[in-house]
């Protein structure tokens, strides 16, 4: 359902057509942009509130004096309202609605879905299949996890491209941290059973997974398979240790402890996570609160919006009470499939958790501000150095990266006046260059970014970073020439004597040269960029160089499948070995013919392939 109005927006008309269903409801802007996305548990109450002669905040004055038209969605409970409505907010964005920044770099315990899972840390988008387990506050906790899971279970953690290509087992199974199913030292279901109980771990079922274990050590034990009852006891005693540094009040509790402080319309809430009673370390959040001044309005926005995303404890612990709590535990239940508590007057070890989730937040915010203003400092440091009429918020930095021309990838860093903006980061591939032509490389990347912007009405940098001297900075001022822009301010970034930090030359686009020295606010924020331009592609560079050499040329040839590639390099030791063998040493492998041995030939050694009637088919 929706209204518009041609001038002044009728809030109580509009309200007065409303059912009492519960639902959502959005309010726009003359321009169409999106202001607003609420719940409600009655739709034609809850809108007309805003519309009424009670007081209200300025910033709900300032929001509705906007409001040009309204959508609302009925919906079958309030529970879904509220589903609905982290939805709509995630997505479209609203101006006036507390966000929780997206932020992809949660790490995870993954434990792949394939024939031999392997299980690692992970960061990023989950496309990947399998199980993740998490989010984990802290990188150290994901290590601690898996050195536990690996010392317990003996899973591999391999990447794939290793694990296919083995002949033998590596250190890990050496020092009794995996069962080296590479080689097909452990049998399937052996390890098909250790994942299993891995899991059970990971899942905060440590109890029932040494219930079990117990079990088995017992049937072991009267079966008289006593080396089998006395590896069982060892992990028993193992998983028995573990817990006993776990507790919480007594039980192995899964809990999270969040605390929001906030100063004027800056906020942090700090979250202490446990796991099966496990503490996981903290992990701090600095949501846009786009005007609101309620920490227990923020502290609501956070945990329904961080909660759509992650599996919540069975237990949260909040330092205040917040609006709907019955509504959000209630949604928070429904998604888990079990009871979820939500909790703000709490004793012993629980309150002092919480005192020490408060005292973190205050102090990381302070820091947080700290940081924000001299943010602001360097910002405004630059916009005199270049002669901008105002602080640029938006910059971005280009930085080529490769090794004698091999793998060449550019990135792109985007700051803006909070600083980096990770998720818009990108980074290129570039083909079809000389090897080491960094003009060509820079030009390409510059025109893939920013033909696309022409293109598709993309948003553009109001200041560009070239890492680089005035050749790199000419071929940025060509690619955007050709495409028409004329409003960014381009600035070339040259390495210092001796590439000493400080001493860098900026070189303007209409050729003058500048040196700011050390002490530079501006300097030091064009640094930032340049720096994380530099990591963020040699990183690139450095995993597309390892996927080009870990990948093993046998899955380029035809009638080489998992099977025979295994075969093979199993018998040769390796792919050295295999490349040093001849056409007849090859075809005595099992399941290779001359043919397909000829092939392999071949190609390990750059020849034309012998032509061949028929295919042989994978395997």
């Amino acid at each position: 359902m929706s209204s518009t109005a041609a001038n002044d927006f009728d809030g109580k008309a509009f309200a007065a057509g409303l059912s009492t269903a519960p639902g959502v409801y959005r309010m726009y802007a003359a321009d169409g942009s999106l202001l607003y996305v609420g719940k409600a548990g009655a739709l034609r109450k809850r809108v007309a509130s805003y519309f009424n002669s009670s007081p209200k905040t300025p910033r709900t004055l300032a929001m509705l004096a906007q409001v040009a038209r309204m959508d609302v969605t009925v919906t079958r409970t309030e529970a879904e309202a509220l589903l609905l409505e982290n939805q709509l907010i995630k997505s479209l964005v609203p101006r006036y609605n507390v966000m929780l920044r997206d932020d992809k770099s949660y790490p995870y315990v993954l434990l792949t879905q394939e024939p031999w899972p392997r299980i690692a840390m992970h960061r990023g988008p989950r496309a990947v299949p399998g199980r993740y387990f998490g989010p984990y506050p802290a990188v150290g906790a994901v290590h601690e996890t898996l050195n536990v899971m690996q010392k317990l279970f003996k899973l591999r953690n391999c990447e794939d491209s290793v694990f296919r290509n083995r002949s033998r087992p590596c250190l890990q199974y050496q020092i009794g941290r995996c069962s080296a199913p590479c080689v097909g030292l452990v049998p399937a279901p052996e390890y098909a059973e250790a994942v299993r109980r891995a899991t059970l771990l990971l899942d905060g079922r440590s109890d029932e997974l040494t219930g079990e274990l117990t079990g088995a050590m017992e049937a072991a034990s009267a079966r008289l398979d006593f080396e089998q009852a006395a590896r069982l006891r060892d992990l028993v005693a193992s998983i028995r240790s573990l817990q006993a540094r776990q507790y919480v009040d007594g039980h192995a509790a899964d809990l999270d402890v969040l605390a929001c402080a906030m100063q004027g319309s800056a906020a942090c809430v700090l979250l202490l996570a446990f796991r099966d009673g496990r503490n996981l370390g903290t992990r701090a959040f600095f949501p846009r609160t786009n005007g609101e001044d309620s920490a227990g309005e923020v502290l609501a926005a956070f945990v329904s919006q961080y909660y759509a995303e992650q599996t919540p404890p069975a237990e949260i612990v909040l330092d205040r009470e917040i609006p709907d709590a019955e509504l959000i535990e209630a949604a928070l239940g429904a998604a888990a499939g079990r009871k979820v508590q939500l909790k703000w007057n709490v004793r012993s070890e629980r309150a002092g958790y919480l005192d020490l989730a408060r005292r973190n937040a205050e102090v990381t915010l302070a820091t947080e501000l700290s940081s924000r203003d001299a943010q602001h400092a360097r910002s405004e440091a630059l916009r005199e150095l270049l002669d901008l009429p105002e602080p640029a918020k938006r910059i971005e930095c280009f930085d080529i990266s490769h090794t004698m021309g091999e793998a060449t990838v550019a990135s792109c860093v985007v700051f803006d006046a909070a600083g980096a903006v990770r998720g818009q980061y990108r980074r290129y591939n570039i083909t079809g260059i000389e090897p080491g032509d960094d003009y060509a490389a820079m030009r390409q990347a510059l025109d893939r970014r920013f033909r696309r912007a022409v293109e598709e009405g993309g948003v553009l940098p109001d200041v560009l970073l070239i890492d680089g001297g005035a050749g790199q900075l000419a071929q940025a001022k060509a690619a955007l020439a050709d495409l028409g822009i004329d409003s960014v301010v381009l600035v070339g970034v040259a390495k210092g004597e001796e590439r000493r930090a400080g001493h860098e030359t900026l070189v303007l686009a209409d050729g003058r040269e500048v040196r700011p020295g050390a002490a530079s606010p501006a300097l030091q924020l064009i640094q930032q960029v340049r720096d994380e331009a530099h990591r963020f592609a040699i990183t690139g560079h450095r995993g597309r160089r390892q996927k080009a050499r870990m990948t093993s040329r046998l899955e380029d040839i035809e009638g080489i499948g998992p099977r025979r590639r295994a075969s093979l390099l199993k018998h040769f030791g390796g792919l050295a070995g295999l490349k040093a063998a001849g056409e007849d040493e090859i075809a005595r492998v099992e399941g290779i013919n001359a043919a397909l041995a000829a092939r392999i030939y071949a190609n390990l050694h750059g020849l034309a392939p012998p032509v061949s009637p028929s295919s042989t088919g994978n395997e």
